[in-house]
């Protein structure tokens, strides 16, 4: 049985880990992997590879990926879709591994409900906003930059008695931002899944300025649109000099953590494993309650998971 990989959308670290073991698993299972490259664009346009060894030696610890992604408007017309499963057939290929999020597996719940296509789909995203799992590949990493970062940007917050308001990625999801506050002991986090209290927060701030309070650090998830209104207000109520900071898409690259490549491991694994054995149904992936799992495409598609109330309940206590 011929089975392709591909990256759809945002990329992630931890990609490069599972392609590496969706290649080497499928070849020791006896069976034929193939690359395709430049996520659906490059399905349409038949960039399809058989992969070999060299292929993947040695790109278990880079980020990004080897294979390259992208975002397709082509792949809305069925014409186009068509021809991606057409390319499929040229090469004998039954079944796919997709990495992506949300709009990726809305994109193959259409495809396989049109053509005789099997998808597995990878949860990868670094906003961990897709519904039914807890985690997606390259979460890990990004809060382990986002953390550096932070930390740096206090060690020159406190030594020139500053305020640096700090622009965290997420798209709508507030989860990135949310951990990293607690996890760097932020004095302000802004998220679209918690109200923001600007006259309480004042009055704690005011207070803790009063008794000795040099700087300050506000994260703010770039999905609140707020990133410019929180600076002015702390330079204006507070009297700071901000600086404000937004950490870009530095928070999707570099080298995946121990831990997002034993995900990509035991998620590669399922894939490979579901397509072989098991003849129906299209599924993606998930960790749940700390298990692993399998749940239908349908299920998981065009929604979007909220952020955990435990993490919320956290926030509260950091306010």
């Amino acid at each position: 049985m011929g089975l392709a990989i591909l990256c759809s959308g945002g990329d992630a670290p931890g990609m490069n880990a599972a392609i590496k073991k969706f290649v080497d698993y499928l070849q020791k299972r006896g069976e034929t992997p193939y690359l395709i490259y430049d996520g659906l664009e490059g399905l349409i346009d038949g960039r399809i590879k058989k992969a070999a060894h060299e292929d993947v030696a040695g790109i278990l610890h880079r980020g990004g990926s080897v294979i390259r992604s992208s975002r397709s408007k082509r792949f809305y017309e069925y014409a186009y879709r068509q021809q991606a499963y057409t390319n499929l057939k040229k090469h004998g290929i039954e079944g796919l591994v997709v990495l992506g999020g949300d709009g990726s597996f809305c994109a193959m719940a259409r495809f396989c409900g049109e053509f005789p296509v099997r998808v597995v789909g990878i949860p990868t995203t670094i906003d961990n906003d897709i519904y039914g799992t807890d985690y997606a590949l390259g979460v890990d990493t990004a809060l382990n930059t986002i953390r550096d970062a932070l930390d740096k940007i206090y060690d020159t917050a406190s030594s020139f008695n500053r305020a640096f308001v700090v622009e965290v990625m997420g798209h709508q999801s507030g989860y990135l931002t949310a951990l990293s506050a607690i996890a760097s002991g932020a004095e302000i986090c802004v998220i679209p899944e918690k109200e923001f209290q600007i006259s309480l927060a004042q009055e704690r701030l005011k207070k803790e300025i009063s008794q000795g309070r040099r700087y300050i650090l506000a994260l703010v998830a770039e999905g609140t649109g707020r990133t410019e209104e929180i600076a002015r207000w702390i330079e204006k109520s507070l009297h700071f000099e901000t600086r404000v900071t937004i950490l870009g898409h530095i928070q999707r690259g570099g080298v995946p953590t121990s831990y997002d490549r034993m995900m990509a491991f035991e998620f590669a694994v399922m894939a490979v494993d579901y397509l072989l054995d098991h003849p129906t149904s299209n599924v993606v992936t998930v960790f749940y309650e700390g298990q692993f799992a399998l749940k239908k495409i349908e299920e998981v598609a065009n929604k979007r998971a909220p952020l955990q109330q435990k993490y919320i309940a956290m926030l509260d206590r950091l306010d």
